[in-house]
């Protein structure tokens, strides 16, 4: 299990008068406005709405006490062995106020929830995330990560962001084949599968 500060205690504790939620359908058009306006300078990967909708129960948003959209993001499980944070972002009007931090700690504390004992994520603001207790390691022993999305990102082999991790490195994976060969990474039941009888 990964270690939650007390200060993650409820999913809609207040910070700076903001509230963290989990999301619903009606929030996906601002979260697909708020993820795509940092995607023109590749900050964020550019989602499609169809795909914020399919994915809303991933994420958790922020807002004031008014009701005002703060910032959003998501939690993305592979499985029991790791989960990945995407797409936290705030608006410019709102950093500063800790709704970056309150959202990313809703996000721990559901992985947590899960039972999930590692999480990842990309980063190009790795100082924001040490705080939390992410450490930088390689891409390559994320394979689901990549598998799920880098090879098919246009910056596949341009990519400056920061490959970070919290809680041991997964020793399994569930997605595949990957371009990347780790077999070790993925375990197999050699023989678990008994053969068709010849007739």
């Amino acid at each position: 299990m990964l270690p939650v500060s007390e200060s993650t205690s409820s999913t809609r504790s207040r910070v700076g008068g903001a509230v963290v939620r989990k999301a619903k359908l009606p929030d996906a058009v601002n979260i697909f406005e708020l993820v795509n306006s940092l995607s023109g300078d590749g900050t964020l990967l550019r989602r499609s709405y169809a795909e914020i909708c399919e994915n809303v129960r991933d994420f958790s948003v922020a807002e004031s006490e008014s009701g005002v959209f703060l910032g959003c993001g998501a939690l993305h499980l592979y499985g029991p062995h790791l989960a990945e944070v995407r797409s936290i972002v705030v608006k410019p009007e709102a950093k500063g106020q800790g709704a970056g931090g309150r959202l990313l700690r809703a996000l721990l504390e559901e992985a947590e929830d899960q039972s999930v004992t590692s999480v990842c994520l990309f980063t190009r603001i790795p100082d924001f995330f040490f705080h939390f207790g992410f450490r930088v390691v390689d891409r390559t022993v994320l394979p689901d990560k990549i598998y799920k999305d880098c090879q098919t990102c246009p910056r596949l082999y341009a990519c400056d962001e920061v490959a970070m991790a919290r809680g041991p490195i997964p020793r399994v994976a569930v997605l595949g084949p990957s371009k990347f060969d780790q077999p070790e990474l993925v375990k197999l039941q050699a023989g678990s599968i008994a053969p068709h009888p010849q007739k």
